[in-house]
């Protein structure tokens, strides 16, 4: 690799990730609730002589955790998007910690919508050479129309070129004989 391949700008860069409703915080308060509510309970059904009752509160309380605890660790799951004039690279990462790259060239690269009347943006997905790769689907219908403009305006200017000058403006030349233009 060229030193000057690694010097290209970043038309697009973007990491997306699945929503998650409760940080660290949320979750503690969620179980410290469920779980005092789950105990209390377990207290009057124990006092009314229904004491198997208690251990199924015990196990509801605990599934409950084991859901948020699966929630969370899925949480690690992204996905990066990058576009330079001569390359597009999409990197998921799982929440395990596998990683699937895939490079594509920006010239060749489009973007396929599918579109859905009631719902807006449903599936977008970058097509190559007869191969499709389906990006940014942790997101709802409105993100993904944004993300979509965004990925679609940095695939225009990767095909542009490499000029990066904005075209001329009369009145905003400057003329190198000292004359205006």
């Amino acid at each position: 690799m060229t030193a000057g391949f690694s010097r290209e700008p970043t038309l697009f860069s973007a990491v997306v990730t699945p929503h998650r409703s409760l940080d660290r915080g949320g979750v503690r308060v969620v179980l410290l609730v469920i779980g005092g509510c789950g105990l209390l309970l377990g207290a009057v059904f124990l006092a009314a002589g229904a004491w198997p009752v208690t251990g199924f509160l015990g196990l509801d309380v605990a599934l409950v955790y084991w859901a948020l605890r699966v929630n969370g660790r899925r949480a690690a799951a992204r996905e990066e998007i990058v576009v330079t004039p001569s390359c597009l690279t999409v990197r998921r990462t799982a929440a395990t910690g596998r990683v699937a790259e895939w490079t594509l060239n920006p010239v060749w690269a489009r973007l396929d919508r599918e579109t859905d009347p009631d719902f807006g943006l449903v599936r977008l997905a970058l097509v190559s050479h007869g191969r499709r790769l389906v990006v940014g689907h942790w997101l709802s219908p409105a993100e993904r129309a944004g993300f979509a403009d965004a990925l679609a305006a940095a695939l225009w200017e990767a095909r542009r070129g490499p000029t990066r000058a904005p075209p001329a403006v009369l009145g905003n030349r400057v003329d190198p004989c000292g004359g205006s233009a």
